[in-house]
């Protein structure tokens, strides 16, 4: 399975991105994670996911990303779901 996340709150800035990595790489997922051209430097903002893997394995990381590393407030994730294309070799965070 595919799966674009949007995360929105309080996910720039306090490691979000690394903690996703660390997370999909435990779960032997594949994709990447960026900051949203939306974000701004320690404000409010977005990161997107898009990940590929069996369906329980990322919603293990969907539950993750809920509550996201020590000084994160997620205020909402988006998902949608498609079927996976297999483009990506590993997890990394997208610049």
């Amino acid at each position: 399975m595919r799966c674009h996340l949007k995360i929105s709150g309080r996910v720039t800035a306090v490691g979000f991105r690394f903690f996703v990595v660390e997370k999909a790489q435990s779960l032997g997922l594949f994709g990447w994670v960026a900051n949203s051209n939306q974000s701004f430097w320690g404000s409010a903002g977005e990161v997107e996911v898009v990940v590929e893997g069996p369906r329980r394995d990322i919603e293990k990381l969907i539950n993750y990303c809920r509550k996201g590393p020590a000084l994160a407030k997620v205020n909402k994730v988006s998902e949608e779901w498609g079927k996976a294309i297999g483009e990506f070799g590993s997890f990394e965070i997208k610049m």
